[in-house]
């Protein structure tokens, strides 16, 4: 996996939410949660989700928040440390649990979540299908992700990043989910303009530069060359 001891180390750790979602970050962190929340609908309680690469916690307080009884597993330990504190602040401590471990041998029984939730994931694999498949396994009904795009601006940048990063096209997507076993929902596409973008921005100045990203993400060619695609699959249901 891609930048795993990247994201052990202390200070990256500690940074991680003031440098990606301060500022212009904050459009970006409001739209990912709008994303999942969206897919997942009005929770029930005692709707079981796995967030693997919960990182920070950032979903992981929310969905706790919404009612849902969540798993946070990611590989950092001092990921978890910052996801702790913060679900803790939250008031989560006692009804979320937080596991170290890999994705690609993950310590559950079949069918045991009704949601899997892995966001800032895929794009860290060198060979995304066989987690596809243990997320696939753990799951009941549904495997949220989002992906990075091959056709988008962020070709520009990505190779800078410390851990680099794997662009997806929607054909090596779709062919992902069939030999994982899952089926597509649905999926949108967002941020003509990268994240990378908007990062660099405060939020005052950012914000116009996301309405007219709104505006082009609404018409096909601006859909097209999205930097950033979300994927709700779904469990085949036996026939």
């Amino acid at each position: 996996m891609k930048g795993q001891d990247w994201y052990q180390a202390d200070e990256v750790a500690e940074e991680y939410d003031d440098v990606r979602f301060s500022g212009g970050g904050q459009l970006i962190d409001r739209r990912e949660k709008e994303a999942v929340l969206a897919a997942l609908g009005p929770i029930d309680p005692g709707h079981r989700v796995l967030e693997v690469a919960c990182g920070t916690g950032r979903f992981t307080t929310m969905l706790a928040d919404q009612g849902a009884d969540v798993v946070g597993l990611d590989v950092s330990r001092e990921m978890l440390e910052q996801a702790r504190e913060k679900v803790a602040a939250a008031g989560h401590a006692d009804t979320v649990e937080f596991l170290r471990g890999d994705a690609s041998r993950l310590p559950f029984p079949d069918d045991h979540f009704d949601t899997v939730v892995a966001m800032r994931f895929f794009h860290l694999m060198d060979d995304p299908v066989p987690f596809a498949k243990e997320l696939r396994r753990v799951s009941r009904d549904q495997v949220f992700f989002d992906t990075f795009n091959g056709r988008s601006l962020r070709t520009l940048y990505t190779w800078l990043l410390p851990m680099g990063s794997r662009l997806y096209s929607e054909r090596q997507v779709a062919a992902m989910l069939g030999e994982a076993g899952l089926t597509l929902a649905n999926e949108e596409h967002d941020f003509v303009l990268p994240y990378g973008f908007y990062r660099e921005l405060p939020g005052a100045v950012a914000k116009p530069f996301r309405a007219l990203d709104e505006l082009a993400g609404d018409t096909i060619p601006g859909d097209y060359v999205a930097s950033v695609s979300y994927w709700d699959a779904r469990v085949p249901e036996e026939e």
